[in-house]
């Protein structure tokens, strides 16, 4: 069922969190039901971060910035084309949200994946093939600055299944238009 209905057309929606919070996989399941292309933010990253996270050190926001960049001009080209977007992006801090905000001139949402350290540790440790250590985990919590009251979030706890996650967050982003 496309759903983009409730939530109007040409909008951006950034599924962002910590890593192992399940920004892939709620994205592309949220793109499916929303009908919307899925664009996996990481894969925007250049290869010297890629390299740097793979090796356990955190990147700064000199490292950031230029990604964030390439992120805000992918979503600003298909709101140009009125075409709705989800992606994935840890968005961690909101001077990096902002800037996603501005590329998105005023159609970007945020889905806030939630969890506790233990969860995400958990989750970090059981996937296989990711870049990303868990000892990065703790760099990223520090670096997180929860997005909670800010207009166009949502947040939804990930101590739950897939489905539930993704039907909280439709639900959601249904009430903030």
């Amino acid at each position: 069922m496309n759903e983009l209905r409730n939530i109007g057309p040409g909008r951006a929606i950034v599924v962002m969190g910590v890593s192992g919070c399940g920004k892939s996989s709620v994205g592309a399941k949220l793109a499916l039901r929303l009908g919307a292309p899925f664009l996996e933010g990481d894969s925007l990253h250049p290869s010297a971060n890629v390299e740097k996270m793979a090796k356990g050190i955190p990147l700064t926001d000199d490292d950031r910035f230029p990604w964030l960049e390439r992120i805000g001009e992918q979503l600003a080209e298909a709101l140009a084309r009125n075409q709705s977007i989800v992606l994935s992006c840890s968005a961690l801090r909101k001077s990096y949200r902002d800037i996603l905000r501005r590329a998105g001139n005023g159609r970007t949402a945020f889905v806030f994946l939630d969890g506790t350290p233990e969860l995400l540790a958990h989750r970090m440790g059981a996937r296989e093939g990711h870049f990303m250590p868990t000892s990065l985990l703790t760099s990223q919590l520090q670096t997180l600055e929860n997005p909670g009251g800010e207009a166009g979030v949502v947040t939804v706890s990930i101590d739950q299944d897939l489905n539930a996650i993704v039907a909280d967050a439709l639900s959601g982003l249904g009430e903030i238009g």
